[in-house]
């Protein structure tokens, strides 16, 4: 199935554009005063906040893709 992707490059690491920020950050807020007793209470708990999140919630961290991409180039542009 060709989806008609373009693969863009990103660096293995960059601190301060990691895909998934959106994610994290949202987390952040509500893990804070959080404390887990084991590992199968933070499976539960990160399923219970991911099925909490409407489709926009997912939509906007994927649509913010692109600017990412293009920071992240820009960056290595100038260094």
């Amino acid at each position: 199935m060709d989806l008609e992707w373009e693969v863009l490059p990103h660096p293995a690491y960059s601190s301060d554009l990691a895909p998934s920020d959106y994610l994290f950050r949202s987390m952040q807020h509500v893990l804070e005063d959080t404390h887990f007793h084991n590992y199968s209470e933070v499976e539960n708990w990160v399923a219970e906040w991911i099925d909490s999140k409407d489709r926009p919630f997912f939509r906007r961290g994927i649509q913010l893709l692109p600017e990412k991409w293009q920071k992240v180039s820009f960056r290595e542009e100038i260094l």
